[in-house]
């Protein structure tokens, strides 16, 4: 039997399906933002007098102003509404800190938002992660506005998520954003929670929640060593002159309340390095250098210069920072082949363990940790003393269960 070409629809020609609507309005209103004591005081009576789950976002100026602080904090509670508050204004939120003890805290992509949440007062005593849910669920968009549209059936408005929020005062657009943000969230954490369960992954949610609380940003030893193009470089004084520009942008940013990257841009710090000029008209001569604002500190950068020149060789930083971790992978086979062939044998089983628990990898288990089990394993090697190593590198228990077992046999198998 033949088909009816004029019955049937190619699937590329099938209708789109209408577009979803658009959350354009706060149900209760824009709110107007907290910046008094007294505005602060009524705020946390208000949060303290409702219950239930508390949904909370925070805003920063990055790539505007120096470090990671939040310039616009929402809340949003049950019987309480939403509030926006200015913490440049208040610096010291401890009373709503005070007024949310005990209670859950919703948030979206809670690594971002935990350390400057803190520098105001604030922490939580229990975290619900929408993204990290969302990724434990293993679905392919875990940002704030593709989950709502997938569980709550609405888009969210995303045009002013890069703006500068120390802009004062904040336009109403950018505040209907910012209450929109908090607005979805406690409806999400339950629609997530619910899936979590029929995933049979709650439990592995509330072990990773849990270990949210004990989060801290990674403060590395040598931070000029992230300056971006720094593989390119070798020679123990071209390094030195890295080391000393990032260090004399670094103060000037700070001072200035600016962030590094509009100072000088990293690309200038690797292009004098390599040059090495040896007077302010050479340095503007680098086409990075001919900014206004690279040109306007000249001095300094020169003087940064100077100072790299001036150095001893015993005191120039070398090429390969010194650590304790384990090198890149991409440098196992030259300086550990054993470490090496373990490495080979772990990916193969983590992706194995990736499709069966339907997880991402990096949530599956961290792979610095798997990795530094590879380069490093305990003796004897066992199912215990690798559960045990993975432990003690803070992988959580359900992680531990799922891992440790296949992890131990493929480095015995690479072994022998």
């Amino acid at each position: 039997m033949t088909s009816d070409a004029s019955t049937s629809r190619p699937e590329s020609d099938a209708p789109e399906p209408p577009p979803l609507p658009l959350l354009h309005e706060p149900r209760d209103g824009v709110p107007a933002v907290i910046d008094t004591p007294d505005d602060l005081a009524a705020a946390a009576r208000a949060l303290a007098a409702a219950s239930g789950p508390v949904a909370v976002d925070a805003e920063r100026a990055s790539g505007f102003r120096y470090g990671q602080r939040a310039f616009l904090i929402q809340l949003r509670r049950a019987g309480a509404g939403t509030f926006l508050i200015d913490p440049e204004a208040l610096h010291d939120l401890s009373s709503i800190d005070t007024a949310l003890r005990g209670s859950e805290w919703i948030l979206h992509a809670a690594t971002q938002d935990l350390p400057c949440l803190a520098d105001t007062g604030m922490t939580p005593d229990a975290v619900f992660d929408t993204e990290l849910a969302a990724r434990l669920l293993s679905w392919p968009k875990v940002g704030l506005a593709a989950v709502v549209e997938r569980m709550i059936g609405v888009r969210l408005a995303k045009e002013h998520s890069a703006v500068d929020w120390s802009t004062r005062p904040l336009p109403e657009p950018w505040l209907r954003y910012a209450a929109l943000d908090v607005e979805v969230l406690i409806e999400l954490r339950g629609l997530l929670a619910d899936e979590l369960e029929q995933a049979g992954k709650a439990e592995w949610a509330r072990q990773e929640f849990l270990h949210l609380l004990d989060f801290k940003p990674t403060v590395h030893a040598e931070p000029w060593r992230r300056v971006s193009g720094l593989h390119t470089i070798r020679a123990p004084r071209a390094l030195a002159i890295v080391r000393e520009m990032w260090q004399a942008r670094e103060d000037y940013a700070r001072q200035t309340d600016v962030a590094p990257g509009r100072v000088l841009p990293d690309a200038a710090i690797i292009a004098a390095a390599k040059a090495a000029p040896t007077s302010k008209r050479s340095l503007l001569s680098i086409p990075a250098f001919r900014g206004r604002a690279a040109k306007s500190q000249v001095g300094l950068w020169f003087t940064a210069l100077q100072t790299a020149a001036r150095l001893d060789d015993a005191e120039l930083p070398q090429s390969g920072k010194k650590t304790a971790t384990p090198p890149p992978p991409r440098m196992w086979p030259g300086k550990n082949p054993e470490a090496a062939e373990r490495l080979t044998a772990a990916k193969a089983v983590m992706a194995s363990l990736h499709e069966q628990y339907e997880v991402p990898a990096e949530n599956l288990m961290t792979p610095s940790v798997w990795r530094a089990v590879c380069w490093e394993p305990p003796q004897p090697l066992s199912a215990q003393s690798v559960d045990e190593a993975l432990s003690a590198l803070g992988a959580r228990p359900w992680q531990r269960t799922i891992v440790a077992g296949p992890l131990t046999q493929a480095l015995a198998a690479a072994d022998a």
